[in-house]
């Protein structure tokens, strides 16, 4: 197992989230990604290498290129702007309005935010490009031949559509590690979301492609982050119609119900062709995640990364949630143990 870390996560160190009424600190913090290496260390994934230094070529084929202009200079015009602390979205193009980009970078930040929730600080895009980079340097691990890889993605990715941040996501490294697969020959691919939220961003990428195949398990919209996309009968359209797949679960979701989506999912991948996974790796399912509501415990993530193993197929695994609990390392580590069982 190849672990991909970059120190240049920490150049994102938000001050400020928007949450349940206040301003509080973010729950997605360098000390995630710093407690997730020390446990996967601990465990003997010792093989671990920074990203090489890819550009922006993939990223453009799945994302809005003026998007990721836009966060290329969002914090600069920010800042020159005249604004203090960090920007986060006060307006947005909401139902039966103008959907044209405003030149005023509050206005513009709206138009390409999908939640309140996401500050951007400065920092924030060095990071995100960095954790692109690890995603495709893990695809390229597996391009070279290689069975397993972990992309320790931060910050996370799945909540980043065409043209929109929001959900703590920037770039969606899944999908730019998913386009990666395809660019280097794979007919088709899957993008497999296991964290508690649903891949809204993930779903917005490849709702109109036959060539990838997605699949989240998460909170039922009706009661969960992101709310507006993930239920049962989203299923893909044009080119993409039967190439998405959602399963929504109730509150106090247990591993015995949740596995039985996860068996699913993997038939439909098998059927779909894919001749690679790349999982989004949210380990917030955990029974004692501040931010979500199901019930699996430690043990389940290890019993996850064996059933998603034998499929048979090559996997690489991209960092999304977990949040606020010593337990967010032990439990990607038992993922990764479960995948090379």
């Amino acid at each position: 197992m190849r672990v991909i870390y970059s120190e240049d996560h920490k150049l994102r160190d938000a001050r400020t989230e928007l949450h349940a009424g206040q301003l509080v600190t973010p729950f997605e913090a360098p000390f995630r990604a710093e407690w997730i290496l020390a446990a996967v260390k601990e465990a003997g994934f010792a093989d671990v290498v920074a990203p090489d230094a890819h550009g922006l070529e993939t990223a453009r084929k799945v994302h809005d290129p003026a998007y990721l202009d836009f966060l290329a200079t969002v914090w600069d015009r920010w800042v020159a702007a005249g604004f203090e602390g960090e920007a986060i979205a006060n307006s947005f193009p909401v139902r039966r309005t103008s959907q044209r980009v405003p030149d005023n970078i509050v206005g513009a930040i709206g138009h390409y935010a999908n939640a309140a929730d996401t500050s951007i600080t400065k920092g924030s895009y060095e990071a995100a490009i960095a954790s692109m980079r690890c995603a495709i340097t893990g695809a390229d691990w597996l391009n070279a031949g290689n069975r397993f890889a972990f992309a320790l993605c931060r910050p996370p990715g799945h909540h980043a559509g065409i043209d929109l941040f929001g959900g703590y996501c920037f770039i969606n490294n899944a999908g730019v590690a998913a386009q990666r697969l395809i660019d280097h020959g794979a007919k088709k691919v899957a993008v497999l979301d296991v964290d508690f939220h649903h891949g809204n961003g993930t779903q917005d990428l490849f709702y109109y492609r036959g060539d990838v195949f997605t699949a989240s398990l998460h909170g039922d919209p009706q009661f969960a982050f992101p709310y507006f996309l993930g239920h049962a009968d989203e299923e893909g359209e044009g080119q993409g119609t039967g190439s998405n797949r959602n399963y929504p679960m109730p509150p106090h979701t247990s591993w015995q119900v949740w596995s039985s989506a996860l068996a699913d999912a993997l038939a439909r991948i098998r059927a779909f062709g894919a001749e690679a996974i790349v999982v989004a790796l949210g380990v917030d399912t955990f029974e004692r995640d501040p931010i979500s509501f199901f019930q699996l415990k430690s043990e389940d993530f290890i019993r996850m990364g064996e059933m998603i193993s034998a499929a048979g197929l090559p996997v690489v695994t991209c960092m999304e949630g977990g949040y606020g609990v010593p337990e967010i390392g032990l439990n990607v580590a038992n993922v990764l143990e479960g995948l090379e069982a």
